[in-house]
């Protein structure tokens, strides 16, 4: 498949986690195969528009925040190890991390000043 579709596919896992659901749970929210999502998922299917509306229905997004962040550039395998970090971490720890890289730029701000 094509990096674009495993790049989707990474992007529906990731909100999918940070909802706190299983693929079950996204499956049954979106009408949709467990083990279609599972493949979408990992990039093993060509998903059309119709599903691709019942998956961001079943994680309450978008159609933009689906495909949020997705596009290749020279950041974003950065961006995304941070968002996989952050995924697999709770709420609060997350809010805890928000806080300290607002700390931090502030304080680099606050330095050339």
């Amino acid at each position: 498949m094509t990096e674009l579709i495993k790049r989707l596919g990474n992007r529906i896992r990731f909100l999918r986690k940070v909802k706190g659901l299983s693929q079950e749970q996204l499956g049954e929210l979106s009408g949709l195969h467990t083990n279609y999502i599972g493949q979408v998922e990992r990039g093993e299917k060509n998903v059309t528009v119709e599903s691709l509306e019942k998956i961001a229905k079943g994680l309450d997004v978008t159609l933009e925040e689906l495909f949020r962040h997705i596009d290749p550039s020279p950041q974003a395998d950065e961006l995304q190890q941070l968002l996989d970090l952050l995924a697999e971490r709770s709420t609060q720890d997350r809010e805890l991390a928000l806080q300290l890289v607002k700390s931090v730029f502030k304080w680099e701000k606050e330095k050339y000043q």
